[in-house]
């Protein structure tokens, strides 16, 4: 599968799953903006069934490379970035892994069971970055409970393999060039942004800021009822050059830590 192909594929799964995506997305469009991608990201666990290097797959084979590890002990994390070998303007592919062996025995049992129900066609295949949940209705009791050891799980558990974030690029946008007037535009659209640890991550001298949405709430069909959670959300990124004027390409684990959080459930 070529690369456009595939970017345009998780889009449109992107936003037929999250509505408020698509109303970010053309805010923008309706400013006058052009948004280019700057990265997407994935969530998985840590078993050779669904680990990184399975998801990373179609990216491989579509010509990108690793180009970045990344550790978040906190939250008990690894994470890898990708980057096409020969497109300069492909979006960068970020995708991180629950060490379920930092956990209880009663999380780790319930990744065991998901992990077992996932078909060898997708351990085996390219299509797992596309499959959302694999496996079957979840409980929302189950959700409740891995919620109590990680937000993260949690929201994995439910939605499976789908795309947790696009991202746009300020570099791309000419009016709205600065993350203070991208963060300012959507508070005046509507949109709640991520506050936690400051609406902005990152640092021009770090070369890199962040910021991004709160996910949206929406109905999930529980095999114990219907319940709202959070679903996924929107991010934003300002890449800054070097002295030799290229500009940084990779991510800053202390504020991807903050980040994660937007998928957190809060009381709306």
């Amino acid at each position: 599968m070529q690369t456009q192909q595939i970017f345009d594929r998780l889009w449109a799964d992107y936003t037929t799953q999250n509505p408020e995506a698509k109303k970010v997305h053309d805010s923008f469009i309706s400013e006058g903006e052009t948004v280019e991608n700057d990265h997407i990201a994935f969530r998985t666990f840590f078993d050779t069934r669904i680990n990184v290097d399975v998801l990373a797959r179609p990216f491989l084979d579509a010509g990108y490379v690793q180009k970045g590890y990344y550790l978040f002990e906190d939250k008990h994390l690894t994470a890898k970035h990708y980057e096409h070998k020969t497109l300069a303007n492909a979006p960068r592919v970020f995708i991180s892994q629950l060490m379920t062996d930092h956990f209880s025995p009663a999380l780790q049992t319930v990744v065991k069971q998901c992990a077992a129900r996932v078909p060898d066609e997708l351990v085996f295949g390219n299509e797992l970055v596309f499959a959302g949940n694999v496996w079957g209705p979840p409980s929302y009791e189950t959700y409740e409970m891995l919620r109590k050891e990680s937000e993260y799980a949690a929201w994995l558990y439910v939605y499976g393999f789908v795309t947790n974030h696009f991202t746009v690029s300020i570099n791309s946008l000419k009016k709205l060039n600065t993350i203070q007037k991208v963060n300012q535009f959507l508070k005046d659209k509507g949109f709640l942004l991520n506050s936690a640890g400051g609406e902005i991550k990152g640092t021009p001298e770090e070369l890199l800021e962040q910021s991004s949405t709160k996910a949206a709430f929406q109905e999930v069909n529980f095999v114990d009822g219907t319940f709202e959670i959070p679903s996924c959300y929107y991010e934003f990124a300002i890449r800054y050059p070097y002295t030799d004027g290229k500009l940084y390409s990779g991510f800053i684990a202390k504020s991807a830590d903050k980040i994660f959080e937007s998928t957190d459930f809060y009381k709306q």
